[in-house]
């Protein structure tokens, strides 16, 4: 038993050549001395992949099911890649970063990592293998040295990416409140090289260590326009007095008004910001003193 496909061709009276392909299921046999063929089905109806399947069937190939086959022996986890990976694009984060590059793609996955599992650089490089994320982007294989390059191209792309920010979150037209928050913070660090640790105020808790400090520049709801890192010893009126210069000189916005807390606006400052003109400032008051007969 076989498969037999007929291959045919006419030509029209326009001269156009018709090619034709007829199947047919046969049985060959011998009568005497004479091979027959007797014709059992009529396949030419079929699909291709039918009839395929069929002449693999009588050609002795072994048909399984889809997936039977196949066994898992392990699979990398994605819907939570899938899941960050769309909110970035619905914000437009890769275009906010740069042009397509390989430092693009190195610092777009640094970010994304941040949002999926935080840790230390090294445990990220590794950490890329063990989901989607590094094949997506191309970068299962990248080495510290190529991070640590692509961090470098995005400091130098800082101040466009934030003015992009300012624009988006902090104009007067999408910002009509005209607010921007600003709070400072800090982390103790380890190591003997960086040039801005020093000993100062501890806001993690963290006494007797070097430290850093930055300052978080945000709209009203919360959202991050800029950041500055500071020396560790930068008491919070000059952290302040930066940001008020970001927002004048180099996003260009006037009329603003400034929520810091009250031992970041001290008079001294309130003082500054009424000469500069344009910034306007909300605080909190500082707790009177109180005799011991009060509650």
């Amino acid at each position: 038993m076989h498969v037999a496909r007929i291959k045919s061709s006419h030509v029209d009276k326009a001269g156009r050549r018709r090619d034709y392909q007829s199947v047919y299921l046969r049985r060959s046999f011998r009568d005497g001395g004479t091979v027959k063929h007797q014709q059992l089905a009529n396949l030419s109806a079929l699909p291709e992949a039918a009839i395929s399947a069929i002449e693999a069937v009588l050609s002795g190939a072994t048909m399984v099911a889809a997936g039977d086959a196949v066994r898992i022996e392990s699979s990398l986890p994605h819907g939570h890649v899938a899941a960050v990976h769309t909110m970035a694009r619905t914000l437009g984060l890769p275009a906010l970063l740069g042009p397509p590059c390989r430092a693009r793609d190195l610092a777009y996955g640094l970010i994304v990592s941040r949002v999926l599992r935080p840790g230390s650089k090294l445990s990220t490089l590794t950490g890329w293998a063990d989901t989607t994320l590094g094949a997506d982007l191309g970068i299962t294989g990248a080495s510290s040295d190529e991070v640590y390059a692509a961090m470098d191209w995005l400091h130098q792309r800082q101040d466009h990416i934030e003015k992009q920010l300012a624009a988006r979150h902090l104009d007067h037209e999408v910002n009509p409140s005209r607010i921007a928050m600003f709070d400072l913070s800090s982390s103790w660090v380890t190591g003997r090289c960086c040039e801005l640790a020093a000993r100062g105020y501890s806001r993690d808790g963290k006494k007797g260590c070097p430290q850093i400090e930055y300052g978080l520049l945000t709209d009203p709801a919360g959202r991050p326009v800029a950041i500055r890192v500071f020396a560790g010893n930068t008491a919070d009126p000059t952290a302040f007095r930066a940001a008020v210069t970001t927002v004048k000189d180099r996003f260009g916005l006037t009329n603003m008004v400034m929520v810091g807390d009250r031992g970041m606006i001290t008079s001294a400052r309130i003082t500054a910001l009424k000469d500069l003109g344009g910034i306007g400032w909300l605080t909190a008051l500082r707790a009177l003193h109180r005799g011991p007969g009060c509650r």
